[in-house]
């Protein structure tokens, strides 16, 4: 079965003079890119998800921004879907498992942003659907979080939501396994 490539919230408000800048995001769009030109070398789907907020008091990813398009690094061909979503899981009412469904595609390619948000509620619901996802984790970023009071850095933030999603949702490696 040919897999599909998910590019799930690279968009400008998560890298450098965003509004929400992230940690490691220039690597993580440069191995996104990777991911993209095989994916089309090889002819095969890629599905651009585009985040935005229906509320403004989220601060970043609002309609109608700069902040909110897809980042030049991966921007879409006119040929590739861009999935709209306003929830951080992807298939949440939008229709995304119709297409997906439609082109009789089983397996996912996942990378994007954040880490512990979006790309854990987009696997997770993926894996729920039964597609066997395929997490690249060096093609996904996120940021230093407060939890009760402390700081807990990207670094680790990262690494916790790996690991839970390579415990039972998906198969979780480096750029150079699959580029």
């Amino acid at each position: 079965m040919k897999p599909a490539l998910l590019i799930v919230d690279l968009q400008n408000d998560y890298f450098p003079g965003g509004s929400m800048e992230l940690v490691n995001i220039d690597c993580a769009g440069v191995n996104a890119r990777l991911l993209l030109d095989k994916f089309r070398y090889q002819g095969l789907p890629t599905f651009h998800i585009q985040h935005t907020f229906l509320n403004s008091n989220a601060g970043f990813f609002l309609p109608d921004t700069k902040g909110a398009e897809i980042h030049d690094c991966v921007d879409p061909l006119p040929s590739e879907p861009v999935i709209h979503k306003h929830f951080p899981n992807s298939f949440r009412e939008t229709d995304l498992l119709e297409q997906l469904n439609k082109k009789n595609i089983r397996d996912l390619v996942i990378c994007g942003a954040m880490s512990q948000i979006c790309i854990d509620a987009t696997t997770r619901a993926a894996s729920d659907y039964k597609f066997k996802c395929t997490v690249v984790q060096d093609a996904c970023a996120t940021r230093d979080i407060k939890f009760q009071g402390k700081t807990v850095t990207a670094g680790d933030v990262h690494s916790v939501a790996m690991s839970s999603l390579g415990f039972g949702y998906a198969n979780v490696v480096d750029i150079r396994q699959l580029v």
